[in-house]
């Protein structure tokens, strides 16, 4: 698994490669990494950590992600350069359950998909609040703090940093590492977990965790630390952010369609490196892509494609990647695709939508129905715009102007979809 990973480029730091590789060859290990729930969803930046667990998984591990309902009460300072805000029990909790659900979801996709004949280790989710939950301030000095040494503490860059800073840090933020890394001792000692995982920034407070490990169980091995690279795109930004804010993996904070829209939009720069980093499409294939890519018959984009069809099931699953593949499909310009209603209504937070009720729709004209929305300004421009060819019901040109829309155009009973021109496309909801 340490050779995969640094084929495909997600291995940036090791607290000893010769050890894990030695260890990831002798038997089956546990190996797990933390999300901590600072929003009630994750985004595309956190999907390597998933990715590099599954990579566990079917070479033979078996994979945990850790919910952080206890250390999202407290707030990671690393790469932050003021406090996070300290968010109420109702809010971590909602989060928490929202990323679970996440995880699991992605977890279950990834198994699905492995080659047939892996026997894949089931993955499992578990939560930090069930371990520091029950315990008190006291007791954690005692079991915890002592074995903790402040100057390897300070000495981690994310402290330094702050530390350095106008604002400075409070006790709580250095107290983090300090959680996390208990958060190994426990794993270790009560589920046999010997790795940890985490993005580059993660380093300090997983070495914090082996170093824990090493000082408790008073003897050197049996605990290693692994970083991958952060999710940046050839300009050196974050990919997983984008104009309007985070790429979400939740459906409900963003469309498979608009999921699959924005790794569709990958640079020629970037491509072959989120193939080889976000998928588990084959190093031979992938390489054979990016040979292609350099030919005069190159289709543009088709890198780009099976980018976004790979990433987007693995996330959103088949039934995600068809209604993203569909909703593609049907909002191209001056597309005919007939679109089913569960895409369309898929789509009400990407296109321009209007609610109007069943007697507004059913018996009227296209004309009337334009207006009425805004669509178009007034009955005439959408005559004039019938007339010149450019209207259309569920991506089906208008002939006539006086065409009335009856009851088997509303799809479902629910939705319509009207274009005017080949771009200008709004969601009738019913």
């Amino acid at each position: 698994v340490v050779d995969v990973l640094r084929e495909r480029g997600l291995l940036d730091a090791c607290t000893n490669e010769d050890e894990l590789r030695e260890a990831a060859g002798d038997g089956s290990l546990s190996v797990y990494c933390g999300f901590d729930p600072t929003a009630d969803s994750l985004h595309l930046g956190n999907l390597l950590g998933i990715v590099v667990l599954a990579w566990f998984q079917r070479c033979g591990h078996t994979p945990i992600a850790l919910l952080g309902g206890a250390t999202g009460r407290v707030g990671d300072p690393s790469g932050k350069s003021a406090e996070r805000p300290v968010l109420d029990d109702v809010t971590i909790n909602a989060n928490v359950a929202g990323i679970e659900k996440i995880l699991r979801g992605v977890l279950a996709n990834s198994a699905s998909f492995a080659p047939p004949g892996d026997e894949l280790k089931p993955a499992r989710v578990l939560n930090n609040l069930d371990w520091f939950g029950g315990m008190g301030f006291l007791e954690f000095l005692r079991d915890v703090g002592k074995y903790a040494r402040v100057g390897t503490m300070v000495a981690k860059d994310s402290v330094k940093s702050r530390l350095e800073s106008e604002r400075g840090m409070s006790f709580t933020e250095f107290s983090y590492q300090l959680l996390q890394g208990y958060d190994f001792v426990h794993l270790h000692r009560e589920e046999n977990v010997m790795v940890q995982v985490g993005g580059s920034d993660q380093w300090g407070n997983i070495t914090a965790g082996t170093d824990l490990i090493r000082r408790i169980s008073q003897r050197d091995g049996g605990a290693y630390g692994l970083t991958f690279p952060l999710l940046l795109k050839a300009d050196g930004k974050k990919f997983g952010k984008s104009e309007d804010g985070a790429v979400w993996l939740s459906p409900d904070r963003l469309s498979p369609y608009k999921f699959y829209q924005h790794l569709l939009q990958s640079t020629d720069a970037d491509v072959v490196r989120f193939m080889k980093t976000l998928t588990f499409v084959p190093i031979e294939e992938i390489e054979a892509m990016e040979a292609a890519m350099k030919e005069d018959g190159y289709a543009p984009n088709t890198a780009q494609k099976r980018l976004a069809e790979e990433v987007t099931r693995f996330v959103h699953g088949e039934a995600g990647l068809s209604q993203a593949l569909k909703a593609t499909e049907g909002l191209k310009p001056g597309a005919d695709t007939v679109l089913d209603a569960d895409t369309l209504e898929a789509l009400a937070g990407d296109i321009p939508s209007a609610e109007l009720s069943l007697g507004e729709v059913v018996g009227r004209t296209v004309v009337d129905v334009m207006a009425a929305t805004g669509l178009q300004k007034s009955k005439g421009e959408a005559k004039r715009l019938i007339k010149g060819g450019g209207a259309r019901v569920n991506n089906v040109k208008v002939e006539d102007e006086g065409k009335v829309i009856e009851e088997g155009d509303v799809v479902d009973g629910r939705v319509l979809l009207l274009a005017a021109g080949k771009k200008n496309k709004l969601l009738v909801r019913v």
